[in-house]
């Protein structure tokens, strides 16, 4: 007997995937950004985006979360329609707060880091958790305390962010996400603000947090990072998802030429 199909696009032997994107369209005025873009991560799956500026890359990451809304296809996470309700054939928006509690579970790490300045390190972390999730103050420090230490940043609880440097920085901020218990993390170019000293120490971060099997899509130029650490690599250019395979193929051996122009222009 064939396997029952769900309205997810799973199937009742297969666990639905953690992020379903379906002919995604999403554009600024007359600039068509995304052009219908197919796109699956896995649970526990390690995607990288790559391509040029301009391809699509971060609008598709925020689509992922409502940041943007889309004009055309479904976002589906954890095997729910994201930002919108389907009420009979039509899909209706959701009101702020609906789409608000379901962000809750998605973790974002920009390219700027976004701290609270007037708050210590450990502030800044504790906030949210006590704020939306309604934690007790103790319990969501003992977390807090137990990620700085899990990002090299036991030391730096009291200090304000302006006494920290870029990579600190960029660490604290994928701690505060974390402290949220996201089932997927989202990062945006998390390494473009940072000297390249610094760089180092934020993907080391992520690559801890790839191997304790956390579901992460990443956009990044750090090619070297994809190798190593991604399950896929997901090429884009010009709204399209152009190629994409495990990264020792797509990176190693790319099979579209608009890949390969793109590879040998920042490897």
């Amino acid at each position: 007997m064939s396997a029952t199909i769900l309205e997810t696009g799973a199937t009742a032997t297969a666990p639905a995937p953690m992020i379903k994107a379906d002919a995604i369209r999403k554009s600024y005025g007359r600039l068509e950004v995304l052009k219908g873009i197919d796109l699956q991560v896995q649970r526990g799956e390690v995607v990288c985006l790559i391509g040029p500026s301009g391809s699509g890359k971060s609008t598709l990451l925020r689509c992922i979360n409502h940041l943007e809304t889309i004009e055309g296809g479904r976002m589906w996470v954890d095997g729910a329609v994201m930002g919108y309700d389907l009420k009979g054939t039509k899909l209706h928006e959701q009101p702020h707060a609906k789409i608000c509690r379901s962000r809750v579970e998605i973790g974002m790490v920009f390219q700027h880091f976004n701290l609270f300045p007037h708050m210590t390190v450990l502030e800044n972390l504790i906030e949210a958790p006590r704020l939306v999730l309604k934690e007790k103050r103790s319990s969501a420090t003992a977390r807090a305390l137990s990620l700085l230490e899990s990002v090299g940043l036991a030391d730096k609880a009291k200090a304000y962010p302006r006494q920290l440097s870029g990579g600190q920085q960029q660490r604290v901020a994928i701690a505060r996400a974390l402290c949220m218990r996201p089932k997927v993390m989202l990062f945006d170019e998390p390494t473009s603000a940072l000297d390249p000293e610094l760089v180092g120490e934020v993907l080391k971060v992520m690559k801890d947090l790839a191997a304790t099997g956390m579901t992460m899509v990443v956009v990044t130029h750090e090619m070297n990072f994809a190798r190593d650490v991604a399950d896929r690599v997901v090429f884009m250019d010009d709204g399209h998802v152009v190629e994409q395979g495990p990264a020792r193929d797509v990176i190693g051996n790319p099979q579209h030429e608009r890949t390969r122009a793109f590879l040998a222009s920042v490897l």
